[in-house]
């Protein structure tokens, strides 16, 4: 895993150097965008429509849109004088009961774990935890912005969730057309719904379910490759390239586009058979005519070869 942020857990005088890991991952599959005619995919540019023109991330500034078309500028000056300060820390402020905080609250889930002297704190945390039972209630500022956490036991983890402030959970009085809460029910209909939902009451496994949509999709995905049904872009030659750091962008990205949508691999010619020489100035135009040849036809043959590697490992990988 990789690591994306390294501190400690304080709470009063202890201190718990960790490392934090995300814990969860989108395992979607995702498409690219193609130009139908030659199936390049799209690119999205940072357009200004009052210039008519491309506009470089240099000339980009912050805006505050407070009413339609008027702005509060915010240059890194006032960010930086406001940005709290990143103390390497997540500090529990209280322990709380876990069924007391709605699953509404709960953002992003990372792992926590012990730093090369934090083992013994870090086993004498979760301990403590794990005997009563509670959870910590805990700011911790990452990225340059302070967010409000819970740090809790998953398994034999130390765990920190990221959870929303109070305001920005919207309220239920918001929600359309909602039933009144005393509804008049009959009784036998009411004693029927408790006992089907009794009955499909079991213990939660999470192994048991599938993203099905997904399953389907990647088997439709292997077999258009298995039957070839796949298409390439053409490559669009670069000219004036100035900025090099952009030029490397477009290109990872143009690559990267490239890289998921296979070439449709065609068996190469079979050679014809050397004529018989007549002369030597006709044997001499010849091999110098075959020379010419085979230089043009080398790029392509690179191409497909490095374009079966790609196919193949394409199929190799799971989603």
């Amino acid at each position: 895993m990789h690591t994306v942020w390294k501190g400690s857990i304080s709470f009063g005088l202890v201190n718990i150097p960790v490392r934090m890991f995300t814990a969860t991952e989108e395992r979607d599959i995702r498409f690219r965008q193609l130009h139908k005619e030659c199936n390049t995919p799209i690119k999205y540019t940072k357009m200004c429509p009052h210039c008519q023109r491309e506009v470089d991330t240099s000339e980009i500034v912050r805006g505050f849109e407070y009413e339609k078309g008027h702005f509060v500028m915010i240059d890194d000056d006032d960010l930086e004088a406001i940005t709290p300060e990143t103390r390497r820390a997540i500090e529990i402020i209280d322990f709380v009961d876990l069924s007391e905080i709605d699953p509404v609250y709960f953002y992003k889930s990372y792992f926590l774990s012990p730093q090369d002297t934090g083992e013994k704190a870090y086993a004498l945390l979760r301990s403590a935890m794990e005997q009563t039972g509670k959870i910590g209630v805990a700011q911790v500022t990452m990225r340059n912005r302070q967010s409000l956490a819970v740090i809790r036991l998953y398994e034999h983890c130390i765990m920190l969730e990221t959870i929303f402030y109070p305001d920005e959970v919207r309220p239920v009085s918001q929600v359309p057309a909602l039933p009144e809460a005393a509804v008049p029910l009959a009784e036998n209909e009411l004693k029927m719904a408790t006992e089907l939902i009794s009955n499909m009451t079991l213990p939660f496994d999470p192994a048991k379910y599938t993203d099905e949509y997904r399953s389907d999709l990647q088997k439709l995905i292997e077999k258009k490759l298995e039957g070839q049904e796949i298409a390439t872009a053409p490559t669009v030659a670069r000219t004036n390239v100035i900025d090099l750091m952009q030029a490397l962008k477009e290109s990872l990205e143009s690559t990267a586009g490239q890289a998921a949508v296979p070439i449709k691999i065609e068996p190469d010619p079979t050679p014809s058979k050397p004529a018989r020489k007549r002369t030597t100035a006709a044997s001499s135009s010849e091999k110098e005519q075959a020379s010419k040849k085979e230089t043009a036809a080398s790029p392509k043959k690179t191409r497909t070869t490095s374009t079966t590697k790609t196919l193949r490992k394409k199929k190799a990988t799971p989603v």
